[in-house]
């Protein structure tokens, strides 16, 4: 089992923006760990993998209102960053998803 890159930080680009709530980063990042968590515990099969982003993704979707009401949004950079990530992740653990298929849930 592989543990993910300790030095690479999650979703910097939007931490280091103050347009985004680093509570609202922060929930997005725990739907991100979800799916790193099945890939250290040794998960390859991407069936199980792609299920577990879809379900990362669609809570990712449920935080938009949230970050509407925190005069933020889900929009070109977060999409970006998140996609950068996702790609940074499958990438690491060898895992052969396309990036836009591993977040095709995405309604952002």
């Amino acid at each position: 089992m592989k543990a993910f890159d300790p030095n690479y930080k999650l979703l910097d680009e939007m931490y280091q923006d103050d347009y985004y709530p680093a509570f609202l980063v922060d929930k997005v990042k725990d739907e991100l760990q979800k799916v790193i968590d099945l890939l250290e515990g040794g998960e390859t099969n991407t069936d199980a993998v792609q299920e577990m982003l879809d379900e990362a993704v669609c809570g990712i979707n449920d935080l938009q209102e949230e970050f509407d009401e925190h005069d933020s949004e889900i929009e070109t950079v977060a999409r970006e960053c998140i996609a950068a990530t996702v790609a940074y992740i499958l990438e690491w653990f060898n895992i052969p998803i396309d990036t836009e298929e591993a977040i095709r849930e995405r309604d952002w």
